[in-house]
């Protein structure tokens, strides 16, 4: 076994349990769930979307669901994907600056799997905040619909990074809000896909329905 591969397993091991650590003592508040439940009762697969910022409480949530995430193919990436295969989560290697078209390739099969997925629709580098309409074409060639996540935590510390990644304070608590389902038609135009990422985007930084 190389050094290298000694980390990975080392970093999946020490990073998974810490964020279990996190995790026990946080507390959900939960709403919208039920617009979930309702896609899967019929099974179909659903795309979490929410921003980079919140992976962590997100991580924590979903963990041992099964849903794939996108992860880039750099080193870096490879720390990351080990963590979260050993919570539960799948993968699909790429992103909007390298190995992007077969990260979504990937994303869209499992989609057609019966797979959920998750998207951080302003990464990998931003800007945060902004919900880029290509984080939209996942949904237009799966069929599947997007449901974005707002979050909100009473205590968390802030990285110094593009995003302020946020790592949640022992003992915070976590709000979380499920939004309204929404679908991309296969035929929408740019204007249509802006148009609608606008609108999710508004959501997902704390605006009504």
């Amino acid at each position: 076994m190389t050094r290298r591969e000694l980390q990975f397993r080392a970093a999946s091991f020490f990073g998974a349990e810490a964020l279990a650590a996190i995790g026990a003592s946080m507390r959900y508040e939960i709403s919208g769930k039920e617009r979930v439940e309702a896609f899967h009762q019929v099974g179909r697969p659903v795309i979490y979307a929410h921003w980079h910022t919140w992976i962590l409480p997100l991580t924590i949530l979903h963990r041992r669901e099964g849903i794939v995430v996108l992860v880039s193919e750099h080193g870096d990436g490879e720390y990351i994907a080990r963590v979260i295969h050993r919570m539960g989560f799948a993968t699909s290697r790429g992103s909007s600056t390298r190995g992007g078209v077969a990260g979504v390739r990937g994303l869209v099969r499992a989609l057609k799997d019966g797979k959920d997925a998750g998207i951080t629709p302003d990464g990998p580098k931003g800007p945060a905040g902004v919900f880029k309409p290509g984080g939209l074409v996942v949904a237009q060639l799966s069929g599947a619909p997007i449901i974005p996540i707002h979050v909100s935590l009473d205590r968390a510390w802030r990285l110094d990074s593009w995003d302020r990644f946020a790592i949640p304070k022992p003992f915070a608590r976590v709000r979380i809000r499920y939004g309204q389902p929404q679908v991309v038609p296969r035929d929408a135009s740019e204007p249509d896909l802006a148009t609608q990422a606008r609108a999710i985007e508004v959501f997902l930084n704390g605006g009504v329905e």
